[in-house]
This record gives C-alpha cells, sequence and structure tokens, in this order.
C-alpha cells in the first residue's frame, strides 16, 4: 500500500509540476506564483502551501489556513506576504543574491499522511538600472593631448557587456580600457572607460557620446562638446596684432611725411638783411649766430689809411 502511494505521489509530481521565470528589480518585490488549477474544489484550509529556495529554506507556510512562522528561515522574516486571491507569495526588498530557484508545493492533508498535489518552480532574475554613463574631462583639451575623457556608470545588475565612445556621428567605436568592478555586500557591478582622442588636423570641435551595453538594454550619455581653445584665441591675437601693425605703419608714414615737410621748409633760401643763418655743415650745437649788417662797420675801421 505504502508503495502504491509513493508511486502515485510521484506520478503527481512529474504531471502536475509547472515551471515559470519572472523577473524583480533590486530593492523591489519579486512575485513568486503558484497557481492552483483545483482551487475551486478544495478549501485552503485543507492544505498546506508553502515556499522553499534552493537551498530547501522555507521562506513562507501556510498551513492548513493559517501562516506559520516557526518553520520560516530568519533571512525571509518579515520580507513576504501571501496573496490569497492570486496564489502568489511577494517577496519583497530583493537583493542580488536573491536569485535563483524556488519550489512551491501544495499539499493535501487527508488524517494520515500527505499528498503533493502540485509543484510550481520559479527561476527568479534580479535587474539593476545602471546609472546614466557620465563624461568626465580628464585634463585640459589640447591640439597636442586632444581630449583625455573618462566615462563611468555605476550600481547595475547584470554584469555589463561593454562600454566604448562613439564620436562626432561616427560609428567607429572607441574606448581604451574598460573596467568592472562588483560590490563585495550588494553584488552590483560598476563599469569605467577611459579614452585619449587627438584632434584631426584642421578640426577644433568634436562631439563624443559614452555608451554602456548590458544584456536587455542600451544605455547612452549625455553629448559632450569639446572645443579646441586655441583656434579662437589664436584668430583673436591675430586680429590684434595686425591692427598694431597698421597703427604703426600708419604712425611711421605720417612721421616721415611731416619730417620731409618740415626739412623743405627748412632748406629754403633767406634774405642775408633780415635773418639769422646757422651754418649747417657745423656740427656745434652751441656755436652763436652772426649778424652780418653789425660786422659790417668793424670790417670798415679795421682797413689801413690809404692815405
Amino acid at each position: 500500500m505504502g508503495l502504491a502511494i509513493l508511486i502515485f505521489v510521484t506520478v503527481l509530481l512529474i504531471s502536475d509540476a509547472v515551471s515559470v521565470e519572472t523577473q524583480a528589480y533590486f530593492n523591489g518585490t519579486a512575485y513568486l506564483p503558484c497557481p492552483f488549477t483545483k482551487a475551486q474544489n478544495i478549501s485552503l484550509s485543507e492544505l498546506v502551501v508553502f515556499w522553499q529556495d534552493q537551498q530547501k529554506l522555507v521562506l513562507y507556510e501556510h498551513y492548513l489556513g493559517t501562516e506559520k512562522l516557526d518553520s520560516v528561515n530568519a533571512k525571509y522574516l518579515g520580507r513576504t506576504s501571501f496573496d490569497r486571491d492570486n496564489w502568489t507569495l511577494r517577496l519583497h526588498n530583493v537583493q542580488i543574491k536573491d536569485m535563483g530557484s524556488y519550489d512551491c508545493f501544495i499539499q493535501k492533508k487527508p488524517p494520515t499522511g500527505s499528498i503533493i498535489l502540485q509543484q510550481t518552480l520559479t527561476e527568479l532574475s534580479v535587474i539593476a538600472n545602471f546609472s546614466e554613463p557620465e563624461i568626465k574631462l580628464a585634463q585640459n583639451v589640447t591640439r597636442t593631448s586632444g581630449i583625455n575623457l573618462t566615462c563611468t556608470s555605476k550600481q547595475g545588475h547584470p554584469k555589463p557587456k561593454k562600454m566604448y565612445f562613439l564620436i562626432t556621428n561616427s560609428t567607429i567605436e572607441h574606448g581604451d580600457n574598460m573596467q568592472i568592478s562588483q560590490d563585495n555586500v550588494t553584488e552590483l557591478f560598476s563599469i569605467s572607460n577611459s579614452l585619449s582622442h587627438p584632434f584631426p588636423d584642421g578640426v577644433g570641435h568634436m562631439t563624443v557620446v559614452c555608451v554602456l551595453e548590458t544584456e536587455s538594454m542600451k544605455i547612452s550619455s549625455k553629448p559632450r562638446n569639446f572645443t579646441l581653445p586655441e583656434l579662437p584665441s589664436v584668430g583673436k591675437n591675430w586680429i590684434q596684432i595686425r591692427a598694431i601693425i597698421i597703427t604703426l605703419v600708419f604712425v611711421l608714414l605720417f612721421t616721415i611725411i611731416v619730417a620731409r615737410i618740415y626739412c623743405k621748409k627748412q632748406n629754403q633760401p633767406i634774405r642775408p638783411s633780415n635773418t639769422t643763418c646757422m651754418s649747417e655743415q657745423d656740427g656745434n650745437a652751441g656755436r652763436e649766430s652772426i649778424n652780418l649788417e653789425e660786422l659790417g662797420p668793424q670790417v670798415a675801421s679795421a682797413k689801413p689809411n690809404a692815405e
């Protein structure tokens, strides 16, 4: 008789086993279903319903119409609630370590022993959205160094596939040093990448986007624009220098013209009776001028007497 019951139970386990997949967000709520097709014929007060994880630790037990907490593992106490209408167990405050398989068993409790009416296997996966990738400038932009950037994204799950940079509407993926780390407590991943890229000749502006790819999505950063500071600076300085040169040329030409006019006026013939003349060949600046009219009588008195 015992053997017959064992065979009967085994047949029921195989034929009535249900497998489902569900997904929950980190720190959110997971729904572990246990749909019972025979619920309309059997009262919950006649059943034992419980969930256990892959380590056989009990999450929740509903025993003949009443919650039974003494068999629940400490890590799940206060984290579950049972939805009787939908035959679903809610697991709250989901963590990455909660990922895995969960079994729900529905047993009927006859006067002696118990019969497993249904088993539901739920495969739970947990996701956490990565933060939006953020681009930071590692050093100042110059023509020699180009752009040196880092991009980071944090607190995500599952492990990201890759991170790369796109430059000025190009489809070529750039990235020199992708690094992935995992927090020992939360088991969440963080990722970073770096880029060193020169400005091509004749190009003074670049737009950069950082892209993170996971198994299910692609996340892009806000576009960052980078411009060479030398280009507008050099142009402005050249305009200033050119203006100074033009001004100096005009000043020099004006000075030369004025000097020539002055020299022409100085070299015009003058009347000896009225004008004091200074010898142009004499370099001595201290020599006094000589008046020819005053020298006349002196010269006459100096002549010898003809008589």
